[in-house]
């Protein structure tokens, strides 16, 4: 299946959630662009562009990127696929950058993806990170092919510090209390989508099933 006709859609989900997994198959279900925020500002960072630096001294002091440097950022990445169909991982995160993209963007679909806290937490337990790439991989459910090793790469995993399950039930707190506006904003929009469930296997199929009828 392939999109006849250009479709722009956001996803959303707390992390673990299985939000890279569903949008994998996403793309490739619809043959879409896939924007990641994350991978974006770690290929700037990397090469050293204006705003990679910008970025690395914020990540370095802990404190978030403000909105008008990752907001232009996304914005000009949208403009070099005018004409193509895609999918925005990552933003937006305020109500500040949604409304920035919704005035510059027509948004077909937002895709909330909805994972009980419980089941993230006992899911992040057992994450393992390619850090260089931001490849994730989680023992008994999204495993890699040489245990410890990364798919791509071959080099060694790691785990995260902050994966215990102290550190996740705080950092899912602090996401829902920062997507409940972003959520009811799109909802008044009209484009937002909730899929509720405990694995991707089990949200994927409806997942699926919406966007058909989307892009019919």
């Amino acid at each position: 299946m392939s999109a006849p006709r250009l479709f722009r859609a956001v996803i959303m989900g707390a992390p673990g959630s299985g939000k890279g997994t569903v949008s994998s198959r996403i793309v490739k279900t619809l043959n879409m662009e896939h924007i990641s925020s994350g991978d974006l500002l770690r290929a700037n960072i990397e090469q050293r562009t204006e705003l990679g630096v910008i970025a690395d001294k914020f990540i370095r002091e802990g404190k978030l990127l403000p909105d008008v440097y990752i907001t232009k950022c996304i914005l000009g990445e949208l403009q070099k696929l005018k004409g193509r169909s895609w999918l925005l991982d990552g933003f937006p995160r305020t109500l500040e950058q949604a409304g920035d993209l919704w005035r510059e963007e027509k948004i077909d679909a937002v895709i909330n993806l909805d994972v009980p806290f419980e089941v993230i937490i006992d899911r992040l337990r057992s994450r393992w990170v390619h850090l260089p790439s931001g490849r994730v991989y989680n023992i008994g459910f999204n495993d890699p092919k040489v245990p410890g090793k990364d798919d791509e790469t071959g080099e060694a995993l790691s785990q995260r510090p902050d994966d215990n399950p102290v550190a996740v039930r705080k950092r899912l707190e602090i996401y829902d209390a920062c997507t409940r506006p972003l959520n009811e904003y799109f909802k008044q929009k009209g484009v937002l989508a909730t899929f509720s469930g405990r694995t991707t296997d089990e949200i994927w199929p409806s997942v699926k099933q919406y966007l058909e009828e989307k892009i019919k």
